[in-house]
């Protein structure tokens, strides 16, 4: 699946919002992946973790991890196309925590899969978990990367969607997303 190919169903599935948007992350933009809207249609979901699935592939993990709730849906359809167990990470007083008696082993292979980057920060936390537990992190594959391959995760990052899209400081808004009232639909 190109680029271009997977831009294209997130926008027929009106996954991809235009307008003004706060991000996980606090940084505003004109441009929100709501992954959500496209991964409630099992044929995107099968479509997606199959392209995504074939990124890895070759790295033969044992095991993909996902952050919930934006990594739940996609997880496991890779992990399905791979033949590989399924593990997701979820909050625990704030933080992403690995409960329900899920453990990795020593040296175990992963790969974390998650919906969209664009600071990283709880694919950060998902690999800090994978790490404490003694596992061996081999890679980290999302769909979309809105940092256009800018963050360092410290494992090599494969994506459907590699795109720089602008985000701004609440405090440095460009005039058009200044005068226009924002929107936070991602998870918190």
């Amino acid at each position: 699946m190109t680029t271009e190919e997977a831009l294209q169903l997130f926008r027929e599935s009106g996954a991809l919002l235009e307008g003004h948007f706060v991000l996980r992350s606090g940084l505003h933009s004109r441009q929100f992946f709501q992954c959500a809207l496209a991964l409630q249609q099992m044929p995107l979901v099968e479509r997606f973790g199959a392209a995504l699935a074939d990124t890895i592939r070759s790295l033969e993990p044992a095991t993909v991890v996902a952050p919930a709730m934006g990594g739940l849906v996609i997880g496991q359809e890779v992990a399905r196309r791979l033949g590989c167990r399924f593990l997701f990470v979820e909050k625990e007083d704030g933080r992403l925590v690995m409960r329900r008696g899920f453990k990795l082993a020593v040296g175990e292979r992963v790969v974390v899969v998650e919906d969209v980057v664009t600071q990283g920060g709880r694919v950060r936390e998902t690999l800090d978990i994978v790490q404490q537990q003694g596992a061996a992190t081999l890679a980290v594959a999302v769909l979309v990367d809105r940092s256009n391959g800018t963050v360092d995760l410290g494992v090599p990052m494969h994506s459907l969607i590699r795109m720089q899209v602008e985000a701004f400081p609440p405090d440095q808004l460009p005039p058009d997303l200044a005068g226009t009232p924002a929107v936070k639909p991602g998870s918190k």
